[in-house]
């Protein structure tokens, strides 16, 4: 066993089967684990069952929530407890100026938090070698989505992927690669350039109202209003919308509902279709992050 993390106190809040896949590593390499929202059972031999979040952060070096975070009230995503988890001040206050939080993605408020108490904070889901790697589930996951959701095939249908960020490359290819007729709306002329490249058909933004009017999938993956009332109203009747972006996603669903278009809001996919795989992910990266930011300050730690 990996001693690497030895002495370390680590408090991991909330999550889903993802983090008992980091907490198991964290175990391994040494760290003390206080693990918030999971049943004794479902834990690592080794780490600690805490019964509050308060108690949790209490001490701890290093807090790590889930990577969908909290809402805006401050729940934290813990799929597992019987009861709402909450992060609040009054518990940030507990946390060392020292300590380290790391998450996917983080509110305004815990921002605003970090600074004023002056605690370092990690967004993790926007690093290459978490977003790129969790691509792989995200795709596989919308494809899921569409065959369980229509009556007709991938092969040979009309695809349209707007964005082409990590996602939307990782998705345009697999839809390729099934034989779909892929179609990429976006901004930026690189990525319209990198589409082509593909063998893609590509279009602007401006242009989806024509575009969606040929459409049978359409897959969002831009976290802004993007399939407003006056796109949908010129998509094809038959259409089915997945919309991977970040809650609240990118579609107009009340138009959707009312104009009789499919629409799923579909955010979170690698939690949900591939578990264990993306708990990998993070037992790759985040023990690193961590050895990373403690070894910046002055405390004594022995690194393997």
């Amino acid at each position: 066993m990996s001693s690497v993390l030895s002495g370390v106190k680590i408090a991991v809040l909330g999550g889903d089967d993802r983090e008992l896949v980091l907490i198991t590593e964290l175990v391994k390499m040494g760290a003390t684990v206080g693990v918030v929202g999971f049943p004794r059972d479902k834990i690592a031999h080794g780490a600690f069952v805490i019964n509050t979040v308060e108690e949790g952060c209490k001490d701890a070096e290093v807090v790590i929530l889930p990577m969908p975070g909290t809402n805006s009230e401050g729940v934290i995503r813990a799929v597992y407890a019987n009861d709402n988890l909450y992060l609040t001040e009054q518990t940030i206050r507990q946390i060392s100026s020292e300590a380290v939080i790391i998450i996917g993605s983080a509110r305004p408020f815990l921002k605003k938090w970090s600074e004023e108490y002056n605690f370092t904070l990690l967004e993790i889901a926007e690093m290459d070698e978490i977003a790129i790697l969790n691509s792989i589930p995200t795709a596989e996951g919308a494809i899921q989505i569409a065959m369980e959701e229509s009556r007709i095939t991938i092969h040979g249908s009309n695809s349209c992927v707007i964005g082409f960020g990590r996602v939307g490359i990782t998705l345009a290819r697999t839809l390729k690669s099934l034989g779909s007729n892929v179609t990429v709306a976006a901004r930026s002329p690189g990525q319209l350039a990198r589409a082509f490249e593909m063998g893609c058909k590509h279009g602007q933004l401006h242009q989806l109202p024509e575009l969606l009017s040929q459409i049978d999938f359409v897959y969002n993956t831009i976290p802004s209003m993007t399939l407003t009332k006056e796109v949908l109203t010129h998509a094809n009747p038959d259409i089915l919308i997945i919309d991977l972006a970040t809650q609240p996603g990118g579609t107009d669903f009340e138009a959707a509902n009312q104009l009789g278009l499919k629409a799923i809001l579909a955010p979170g996919l690698p939690g949900k279709v591939a578990p264990v795989y993306a708990g990998k992910i993070l037992a790759q990266v985040i023990p690193g992050l961590i050895i990373n930011e403690l070894s910046k300050s002055d405390r004594s730690m022995l690194f393997g």
